[in-house]
């Protein structure tokens, strides 16, 4: 064997036992904590939306920046970002705050696909997004679930 392919068979091999000495970080979990409106433009619906951001993990998530979408029925709905900067501590949770445009044209044309005759049950929805750790990479985040309409109860009469 020559002595490159020694070194690079060497290169090799101190790479993989690097990764794997790696310890092991579990995702961050992100929910939705709250929402509030805010101004608009003629055309857009604008909502500030608190998240919930927890670190299952030792080490400080610090981070510069966040990007945030939301996806209704397979479709984008809404996104934002926020230059907002923080840390989320080891084992801990922060609030981070991000403003979100809903375009209206977009929310029409999602009211109309689903007014396509069929009865509407379940709408699906899937939230996605990244926090910008710089040089400490990015954390990226996702949720998906369903609002299930048929269990939702008419009120009673207040009569």
């Amino acid at each position: 064997m020559t002595s490159r392919r020694v070194f690079l068979i060497a290169a090799a091999a101190m790479a993989l036992a690097g990764c794997a000495s790696m310890p092991q970080k579990d995702p961050i979990q992100v929910t939705v904590a709250g929402m509030e409106g805010l101004p608009g433009e003629g055309m857009e619906i604008r909502m500030l939306v608190k998240l919930r951001v927890q670190n299952p993990n030792e080490a400080p998530i610090n981070f510069s920046g966040i990007y945030l979408k939301f996806d209704v029925m397979d479709k984008t709905f809404a996104s934002g970002v926020s230059s907002e900067s923080g840390t989320v501590a080891g084992f801990g949770e922060a609030i981070v705050a991000v403003p979100v445009t809903i375009s209206v044209l977009r929310m029409v044309r999602q009211v109309v696909g689903m007014l396509d005759g069929q009865p509407v049950e379940k709408i699906s929805y899937e939230m996605s997004g990244k926090l910008n750790g710089g040089l400490f990479g990015t954390e990226r985040f996702g949720a998906k679930g369903e609002f299930d309409l048929s269990k939702l109860e008419t009120p009673p009469d207040a009569t």
